[in-house]
This record gives C-alpha cells, sequence and structure tokens, in this order.
C-alpha cells in the first residue's frame, strides 16, 4: 500500500503584473493557509518519505510550508520542472518514476493537472481542487509505477475552507 497526497499549492500574489507566472510569490491568505493545511496533513498522514514540488515559486514556497509542519526537511524537496503547467499524464510520469522502496508521497502542483489527474484516478468528481487543497489517494500497489485508476482510492479531501470544522472527509483505503 502506498500513500500519494496531491498538494495545490497555496494561494498566490499577482501584485506585479510584470512578474513571470512562475515566479509569483505566495500572497497574505496563502502564506496563512500553508501552516494550517501543513498541521492537518501531519495530522493525517505524519510526515511522508519524499516532497516532490514544481519548481514554481509558489509551489515551492507552499511545499517547504508544509514540509516543516510534517517534520520534512526543507532541503531534501526534489524539484520536477516536468510538473509546472503539466497535465495528468505529465504528472503520472513523476510519480511512475519514484523509488519503489518509498511508501509516502507528497506531490506539489498546480491546476488544471492536479484536479484532471484527481478525476482520473479516484472518485467521486471534484469539480476543484482549490488553493492549498490536499488530496489523500491510497494506492493498493507495490511499486510506483503501477498506478493507475484500478488501484487507487480517495482517502481524505481537505481545502483550506473546512479547516474551521478541524477534520478532512475521510473514508476507509483497501486494506484498512
Amino acid at each position: 500500500m502506498k500513500t500519494l497526497l496531491l498538494v495545490r499549492h497555496a494561494k498566490s500574489s499577482w501584485k506585479e503584473a510584470s512578474l513571470p507566472d512562475r515566479d509569483r510569490p505566495l500572497n497574505r491568505r496563502g502564506n496563512r493557509d500553508a501552516p494550517e493545511m501543513g498541521r492537518r496533513l501531519a495530522d493525517l498522514v505524519g510526515t511522508v518519505d519524499l516532497i516532490v514540488s514544481s519548481p514554481a515559486t509558489r509551489a515551492m514556497a507552499t511545499a517547504r510550508i508544509i514540509a516543516e509542519a510534517m517534520g520534512y526537511p526543507a532541503d531534501a524537496i526534489r524539484e520536477d520542472e516536468r510538473i509546472y503547467e503539466a497535465g495528468p499524464a505529465d504528472i503520472l510520469e513523476v510519480i511512475r518514476e519514484i523509488d519503489p522502496d518509498l511508501d509516502s508521497v507528497a506531490l506539489f502542483g498546480h491546476n488544471p493537472g492536479l484536479t484532471r489527474l484527481v478525476n482520473e484516478l479516484s472518485e467521486p468528481h471534484v469539480d476543484n481542487v482549490p488553493t492549498c487543497g490536499a488530496v489523500e489517494l491510497r494506492l493498493a500497489i507495490d511499486r510506483w509505477a503501477d498506478v493507475s485508476p484500478t488501484t487507487a482510492r480517495r482517502a481524505a479531501f481537505l481545502t483550506p475552507k473546512d479547516q474551521a470544522g478541524g477534520t478532512a472527509s475521510r473514508e476507509a483505503a483497501p486494506g484498512e
């Protein structure tokens, strides 16, 4: 059994219109939401064996903040260019190359690719993984190369807006 967290970057700033998209930093709301989501993810899964992120400033900032809350070393976050502006197939390629000895991975990226991937791998359909939203997938596989819709089950879907409630909706995964 493998655990995959798909996390969309926190809310970014559009303050500087001339700044390239990939260089946009987190805004005030993003800097507020990310630490709380990090605490919630740490409560949900503990830490992870690997964090991999888009190199975009907002994605890496989100990954660093959440890594700290999970007790994962920020300098061990792996950047992968393929995640920036990625579609589901690109993200799956990154996932399928993960070392099979690792059991839990958090991947930080962008929409629309993340939402599309969530919908390809699990049900029920979600309209949108919002900024700083996270989906926990439980995968009935031994090797990341084998991830597919038939091996994945959504175990949790957390959003910043449901923080006030304190807990995410969570279903039992196969084998739990």
